[in-house]
């Protein structure tokens, strides 16, 4: 497993039978569905994260095709850039389907990572050309500057962990919620929708090089779909009960979708 570390003690990590074992002989097996739990000793990805409900809920969400706009300007950006001894990651990847949008014809290695035990498990059975690991984003099991491109999306921002796994000329497509994302369900919800703020993370250790918007109409044919859009969305656990409950009934729900794709590199030193 090139490029793959031993979280335990930071040395190599090599394939020996159904295990990664590093020079000091700590071991870890791959699971019956092909992922391996690279969370530090006496941690438990199974107890932290998403759980079960969530991650099938998220899965089938995306299955359907609703952020496709977004996953294929991903892909689009990976096949730009990729080559034969390429090393790609989907950092907190969640149940895999962005990884396998974009890794689809991979050259090099491409790995996603996650903190949920339960969201890899789902990203593993997907069989796509990438390699699943539980790991946190804050103690990424990489080598220091080994991955030429990193995919962050929809969650928090550790520069230094970012900056430390970057190679020379790698990048970092960091993506986040635009003004207008999921305005409809917004107006929904709320007597007064909101415009999300576009504000960027503090950074000096990387170099914002380019930022694109990437937006799209979708509409939401069943109240399955439009809960599970919303337990996706940080407003699921800060609206209240009352609010929440105004989507029950809900069969229909047309919204706009709009992404920042915050591009960066590392800064000179």
């Amino acid at each position: 497993m090139l490029n793959i570390i031993c979280p335990d003690c930071g040395e190599n990590l090599e394939k020996s039978g159904n295990s990664l074992v590093c020079q000091n002989r700590h071991c870890f097996d791959f699971s019956k569905d092909g992922y391996v739990n690279l969370l530090k000793s006496g941690k438990n990805g199974a107890l932290i994260g998403d759980n079960r409900s969530m991650a099938l809920s998220r899965r089938d969400f995306l299955n359907k095709g609703y952020y496709d706009a977004l996953a294929r300007e991903l892909k689009n950006e990976y096949d730009t850039v990729k080559n034969d001894g390429f090393t790609a990651v989907d950092i907190c990847c969640g149940e895999g389907y962005y990884t396998q949008f974009i890794s689809e014809n991979a050259e090099g290695a491409f790995y996603g990572f996650d903190i949920s035990k339960e969201m890899i498990r789902l990203g593993a059975k997907r069989k796509c050309n990438a390699d699943f690991f539980v790991a946190n984003m804050k103690s990424l099991p990489l080598k220091s500057g080994s991955v030429d491109l990193a995919f962050h999306l929809f969650a928090p921002f550790c520069e230094d962990e970012f900056s430390r796994i970057l190679s020379e000329n790698g990048r970092l497509i960091s993506v986040t919620g635009g003004r207008e994302h999921l305005w409809g369900l917004k107006e929904v919800l709320y007597d007064v929708p909101y415009e999300n703020e576009e504000s960027l993370p503090e950074y000096d250790k990387l170099r914002l090089i380019e930022q694109k918007r990437v937006t799209d109409t979708i509409t939401l044919t069943s109240n399955e779909d439009i809960y599970a859009l919303f337990k996706m969305t940080p407003y699921y656990y800060h609206t209240n009960r009352k609010h929440k409950e105004r989507l029950d009934g809900i069969d229909t729900l047309t919204t706009k979708l709009d992404f920042v794709l915050n591009i960066f590199e590392k800064a000179e030193d």
